[in-house]
């Protein structure tokens, strides 16, 4: 059967999934098959035992989204990572301050010696971003969602 993730919980191992049928069942962490966690508003595929869900996919490539709205666009991050790379621009967007920061300080400071460095720092930031922009490129939808909007990976 197939349904959506309404809400779980890390701490205490479990959650409640809505069924197609309109019906609701609980789950364990056990249960569930995928390496990223489940998330609220994430579709999954899954077995009925005795009134709980078993066997809980991950349901990817459906027309029904698993990205929790109002989140950040891979396309939009890809493509800031490309242009505007060097200047952090990507991890601002993605909500990634600190990192952001590194940037833009790192390429600042770049131009500042560029004379005595060549623009090397410049250069490597610039790789490194367009290096990530064609990373957030490749994930697909959910991928992109679990691991840079949810799972807050800052870097690759």
């Amino acid at each position: 059967m197939e349904g959506k993730v309404l809400d779980y919980s890390i701490q205490e191992n479990s959650g409640v999934i809505s069924g197609e049928d309109g019906s609701r069942y609980a789950f364990v962490g056990s249960e569930w098959r995928e390496d990223l966690p489940p998330t609220r508003g994430m579709s999954v595929d899954f077995d009925v035992q005795g009134g709980n869900a078993v066997a809980i996919y991950r349901v990817l490539g459906t027309t029904g989204s698993s990205t929790i709205p109002g989140s950040k666009s891979k396309v939009a991050a890809g493509l800031l990572a490309i242009f505007l790379g060097g200047l952090g621009i990507h991890k601002f967007y993605l909500g990634y301050i600190g990192p952001g920061l590194v940037y833009l300080l790192v390429n600042t400071i770049g131009w500042i010696v560029t004379t005595f460095l060549l623009g090397i720092p410049n250069i490597i930031l610039g790789i490194i971003a367009f290096i990530e922009g064609i990373i957030y490129l490749t994930k697909s939808d959910e991928e992109f969602e679990q691991i840079y909007v949810i799972g807050e990976k800052p870097w690759f």
